[in-house]
């Protein structure tokens, strides 16, 4: 193996630290005869790590050919880029290059581990690739991570040579991307040493179909971000109205019906308004349609946060990426909390000017060209959603009782709303297991 890396090019880039080059460098000294001891721990350390790796991202059978099915899937090169973009174009010349590396993984893919485990008295390796991993629950890996590797490493295992290789990979650089982006559909983001994209890997799971009532709402969100997602003309969207109606969810349920397309969404807190610029810096050239995503958000009268997010919507020097859409969802329809001293520069002259300050205020609300109403439900209509729920969780009970009860839940635990309608149908489910 330590004979074999030197001779990539393109994906050379694998850091000091990563597991393919710690290994190769305890095969090298393996046939070196290097002391065994120092050498099993060594190996059993790297072994610990590719668990830990498979675990997070849900890898099985042959954890090996999906640790480096994955390194082809997250190098971030000049190659990637251009493929995620435009794909491999025919008869360039970094094909070569390209091809040449696809021959060494191939190589990799079928390494054989047999020397190096008669020589360290183990058979660590002959268990990696035969791995049958434990079944758990989808909320501990990330599935859009497993599903991805595990499909395209069955495919590359079978492939004859790097020239199939180079196709396989290629075409799913072009139909995915590369990177976080390609295997996750939803980020936060972390400033540490530099701004870092962290996926969230237990996105839940719902879709817009979910969520009762709201039809207009729901068929608005729609259109703008399909026009988004198809390169037309789309604006920033503002959700906002009661609480427990469904905004957040609404929101949220995009990238569960259009991840396949393409979109991906970044959510981000108001304490990190400051890193918006750098975020657009960091998306503007992918291949991909992001949605920013700001849910609750509101600003008190000395928070001057605002201006942060009011520059990068529509203002700055820099305009936002085409490829960048922000979505807010908000119980305030102006945003930033205004008091009647707001009002107090105003000017009489036969009219009524609104004062400085109420515009410096309302602009961050008009900047959001598509503006969605959440009412709450009538009474009529919260029995209707709880009805819904009930039955689609299988519970049996009478529809007077039902209301009978759901009234009496709504009263003490705050209004009418769909969230109160869920956690009175969660209620019942609890009695009845």
């Amino acid at each position: 193996m330590n004979r074999i890396l030197p001779h990539l090019i393109l994906y050379s880039d694998l850091g000091r630290d990563s597991i393919l080059v710690r290994l190769a460098d305890i095969i090298r000294d393996c046939k070196n005869g290097g002391a065994k001891e120092p050498l099993l721990q060594r190996t059993n350390g790297e072994v610990k790590r590719l668990l830990d790796l498979s675990t997070a991202c849900g890898f099985d059978e042959n954890l090996w050919q999906c640790y480096l099915t994955w390194l082809l899937m997250t190098n971030d090169n000049s190659f990637t880029r251009t493929c995620e973009r435009t794909g491999a174009w025919p008869g360039g010349s970094v094909n070569r290059f390209a091809e040449n590396d696809f021959a060494v993984f191939h190589q990799l893919f079928h390494y054989d581990f047999s020397p190096v485990e008669q020589y360290l008295l183990t058979d660590c390796f002959s268990i990696l690739t035969d791995y049958q991993a434990i079944p758990k629950r989808e909320r501990t890996y990330n599935r859009d991570v497993s599903a991805q590797v595990r499909t395209l490493r069955k495919s590359l295992a079978e492939a004859e040579n790097g020239h199939e290789m180079f196709r396989l990979v290629t075409d799913y650089y072009q139909r995915y991307g590369y990177g976080v982006f390609a295997m996750n559909r939803a980020f936060r983001i972390r400033r540490e040493n530099g701004l870092e994209f962290l996926p969230i890997s237990n996105v839940d799971g719902v879709r817009l179909e979910d969520l009762l009532g709201y039809e207009g709402q729901k068929a608005e969100l729609r259109r703008n971000t399909e026009s988004f997602l198809t390169g037309k003309h789309a604006n920033n969207v503002l959700l906002y109205g009661d609480a427990g109606t469904g905004k957040s969810t609404s929101v949220k349920a995009l990238i569960n019906e259009y991840y396949d397309q393409g979109l991906r969404m970044i959510e981000i807190y108001k304490h990190q308004f400051g890193e918006l610029s750098r975020i657009l810096a960091e998306i503007k050239n992918r291949n991909y349609r992001f949605i920013i995503f700001i849910d609750d958000l509101s600003f008190e009268e000395n928070e001057v946060e605002y201006k942060f997010l009011k520059a990068v919507i529509e203002g700055g020097v820099e305009t936002r990426p085409e490829n960048v859409l922000i979505y807010a969802t908000s119980n305030r329809r102006h945003l930033i909390r205004e008091t009647w001293n707001d009002r107090q520069d105003m000017e009489h002259h036969g009219d009524i000017h609104r004062s400085d300050t109420m515009e410096e205020k309302l602009s961050l609300a008009a900047r959001f060209g598509v503006t969605i109403h959440y009412g709450a439900p009538s009474p009529k209509e919260f029995q209707a959603i709880v009805k819904a729920l009930a039955a689609r969780q299988g519970l049996q009970i009478d529809g007077e009782e039902l209301a009978r009860k759901a009234n009496a839940w709504e009263i003490r635990h705050g209004g009418f709303s769909g969230r109160t309608a869920q956690q009175f149908v969660h209620y019942l489910e609890g009695l009845a297991e």
